[in-house]
């Protein structure tokens, strides 16, 4: 007891001396070299203790009572799913968004639907919208996406409709060339790609170049986007190039569309189109019925 007495007040004098000595004091100097002799020591003692710290730290999370690691697993799920419903509010608003520009540029009249089915076969290209006769849609009517056109009402129910899309072998539109104005009927192949048809060996058509609606038949308005031009050939003597033509865009790959309820004078094709659609086809075969849905386009 007594040797713990005396160190106390050996500590005290020893306090009380090093708080009225000034910096410079024997107390400070001794203080100083302690300090300096006992960093390394100290920084190698902390280097050591670290993966033992690390190990307690994944000992006491291993142990951690099951209620709280429930828990948080139930929380990180619940964020999980409202950051994948935000992105898909994010994705759909940006879909709508499109279409809303789209009936905005060419000033459609339209009704909007929701893609809820495909074709259940490989032969043709079918989808099924949630729009039918109670919502004022008709067979023959013509159905876009925010990318352009994509196909025609071909069967209504009261409550939907099937499209037929563009690519479907039976589907096709009076189209023409922006660019050079050259008309044809764009038609869907077996494979599921687009041919540029009707289009006279005199024509200007090239690669690259961008194909829309003519606006003939006054199904389609005039000026909507259908695809680009991806190869153009003839063989020798023919009449017609055979032209490829990539989709503007795939409506598979969307959930919302517009079905056109009217189009008005302005936006069916002009009398120089039908014209130039006469005078190119003047002295040729005849090109069929651009519209397989019961109404020329």
């Amino acid at each position: 007891m007594r040797p713990f007495i005396i160190c106390c007040m050996i500590s005290l004098l020893l306090l009380t001396f090093y708080i009225r000595e000034g910096e410079t004091g024997p107390i400070h100097g001794v203080r100083s070299v302690v300090t300096t002799i006992t960093t390394p020591v100290r920084m190698v003692g902390s280097i050591v203790a670290s993966p033992f710290h690390a190990v307690g730290n994944v000992i006491s999370n291993v142990t951690a009572p099951q209620e709280t690691l429930s828990e948080l697993r139930q929380r990180n799920e619940q964020l999980t799913a409202e950051v994948a419903k935000l992105t898909e509010a994010e994705k759909t608003a940006e879909r709508l968004e499109g279409l809303l520009g789209l009936r905005s540029t060419y000033s459609l009249e339209s009704t909007a639907a929701r893609i809820v089915g495909g074709s259940s076969d490989a032969w043709s290209h079918t989808v099924m919208i949630d729009k039918g006769t109670v919502d004022g849609l008709e067979v023959g009517m013509a159905v876009c996406n925010s990318g352009g056109a994509i196909g025609q009402i071909v069967e209504v129910s009261a409550t939907s409709s099937t499209v037929r899309l563009l690519t479907d072998e039976t589907s096709g539109i009076s189209a023409m060339v922006q660019r050079s104005r050259a008309q044809g009927i764009l038609q869907g192949q077996p494979d599921g790609s687009l041919q540029l048809n009707y289009i006279t060996a005199d024509s200007d058509v090239s690669v690259g170049d961008i194909v829309i609606t003519s606006g003939l038949g006054g199904v389609f308005p005039k000026g909507l986007p259908l695809g680009t031009v991806t190869s153009v050939n003839r063989a020798s003597n023919a009449t017609y190039y055979t032209v490829t033509v990539r989709a503007q865009s795939l409506a598979e790959n969307n959930e919302e569309v517009l079905v056109i309820t009217s189009v008005s004078a302005e936006q069916a094709a002009s009398s120089e189109d039908v014209a130039s659609a006469n005078a190119q086809s003047a002295g040729v075969a005849p090109a069929p019925a651009a519209d397989s849905a019961g109404k020329n386009d």
